[in-house]
């Protein structure tokens, strides 16, 4: 009896591993939305969004703020009304839906910020509130400079106020009092956290 050597059949794995590799990618500028479709996902490859709804009145709530390595779409919330605003000029890679089980880690990542920023904006009193917040976009978007590390992302006041569920004056207000306690600087519409320390000690 002759002997048969088995060699699996590797078409189906090579041809899905090339379209991991080469999904196709869309350009978007600052302000565009992402548009609605709940069979695909995008991966950021560059750039920051947010995730935001709005109440009766017409009130801005921020959901969530996402980056390079992000997982974001439609299909990941059940808020209506629901909208993905590009922050920045944005480059994302479109994921179908028969490839979502390659991207666990991305999956568990979107819910761990979620909860991360959930509890933040719950936080009293509004001081802490808002440095936990810096802090958490310094975590995603922060890079270090010399003075310390800047949160490299135009986000306004108002933006502010809408993610913590306060004022524009208020969150004015708060960031004059850590810049004169020295816990940031602000420059070019940007902030940079001097020291995470000396900050939650200012709030103290």
């Amino acid at each position: 009896m002759s002997s048969t050597s088995f060699t699996p059949n590797l078409s189906n794995v090579s041809n899905e591993s090339s379209l991991s590799e080469d999904l196709p990618q869309r350009l978007f500028t600052r302000k565009e939305l992402i548009p609605p479709d709940n069979d695909v996902l995008w991966r950021i490859e560059r750039g920051a969004v947010r995730t935001l709804t709005w109440s009766e009145d017409g009130i801005f709530i921020t959901l969530g703020y996402w980056g390079a390595g992000d997982l974001i779409g439609y299909s990941l919330s059940k808020v209506q009304p629901y909208q993905i605003e590009c922050l920045t000029s944005v480059e994302a890679s479109i994921i179908p839906q028969r490839l979502w089980y390659r991207d666990v880690d991305a999956f568990l990542s979107h819910i761990k910020h979620s909860e991360e920023l959930l509890s933040i904006v719950h936080l009293k009193p509004m001081s802490l509130r808002l440095g936990k917040f810096l802090l958490w976009l310094s975590e995603k978007f922060g890079r270090d400079v010399e003075q310390g590390k800047l949160i490299d992302l135009n986000i306004t006041h108002q933006e502010i106020s809408e993610v913590l569920n306060t004022t524009r004056v208020t969150v004015t207000r708060i960031l004059q009092q850590f810049e004169e306690k020295e816990a940031l600087l602000r420059y070019k519409r940007r902030i940079i956290l001097l020291s995470a320390n000396k900050l939650m000690k200012t709030i103290v």
